[in-house]
């Protein structure tokens, strides 16, 4: 036997080589940090939620046509605004002869909601500069709630792309299908078409309303739109309902500091009641 072979007494065997190169020296291979995301699910779910929302432009093309405008403008709506709740809050306000800048302003501030999904959705997929602005044109409702359900970036990109490119090719199909057969339809209102835009805004709304203070929100918004209708102009309603985000917001502050008012007045009561009772303690000592 050669004896070159055998180890010597200080000398440690050395370890068999790792079935992974780049494993650490311990030979012990350590787990991916997410497991590969299911791309068939991310893209079933996402086609799911383009078809369902994207059929909804056939309602806006009909409603849109009733309120007076051509099929080019209700096409050029659906192709550059893109943003369904803005688009129906848009030609509500025209269909109940509303002023077209106060109409506007209200179709505004409901996209507004859009510039908060974009802070969010910026950190998390991260797209290069190059396509910022398509992906800025495709971040609504819909796209961000499939972005944001999503466990890690690739899927996060995935769902928000198939997403996109589903609501938006839709919904500027079925818009223009909608503009062209309101003739054939007539009032849009006997089918019950008017308030399919609402219906879905509600639809999407509803499970993003999580909280005591969103729901109270959102509850004290259709209150004001609703008392503010019959003595205000179109539109007018819209805006004059975002009041209920802040004024919940004054509230739950002003309750906060209150409820830490009053512990904090507990506390003094104690801490005073201690102090008196060890000052006639003290005064009684003296006078013994």
């Amino acid at each position: 036997m050669n004896a070159s072979a055998i180890p010597a007494p200080d000398e440690a065997p050395e370890a068999p080589p790792s079935a992974n190169p780049a494993a650490p020296a311990t030979g012990v291979t350590s787990p991916p940090e997410t497991a590969p995301p299911d791309d068939r699910k991310v893209v079933r779910d996402s086609l799911g939620v383009g078809v369902a929302v994207g059929l909804s432009g056939f309602a806006f093309g009909v409603t849109a046509s009733g309120a007076g405008l051509s099929v080019a403008q209700t096409c050029a709506l659906s192709l550059l605004v893109f943003t369904g709740a803005s688009q129906f809050a848009l030609v509500g306000a025209l269909a109940a002869g509303g002023n077209p800048l106060t109409a506007a302003a209200g179709a505004f501030f409901l996209g507004v909601r859009n510039a908060f999904y974009g802070l969010r959705l910026g950190q998390l997929l991260r797209v290069p500069w190059r396509v910022r602005p398509l992906a800025a044109h495709w971040i609504i409702d819909e796209t961000a709630a499939v972005a944001l359900a999503q466990d890690n970036r690739r899927a996060a990109r995935l769902g928000f792309t198939v997403t996109g490119a589903a609501v938006y090719l839709l919904w500027n199909l079925t818009t223009l299908l909608g503009a062209l057969g309101a003739g054939a339809l007539g009032d849009p209102r006997a089918w019950g078409l008017d308030a399919a835009g609402p219906a879905v805004f509600l639809a999407l709304l509803g499970p993003m309303l999580r909280t005591s203070a969103e729901r109270a929100t959102a509850v004290l918004a259709v209150l004001l739109a609703m008392a503010l209708l019959p003595v205000l102009p179109a539109g007018l309603p819209v805006l004059l309902a975002a009041l209920a985000a802040p004024t919940v917001l004054l509230l739950d502050g002003l309750r906060s500091r209150s409820k830490e008012a009053r512990r904090g007045g507990r506390g003094t009561r104690r801490t005073g009641d201690g102090r008196r009772t060890g000052e006639e303690r003290r005064t009684g000592e003296g006078e013994r």
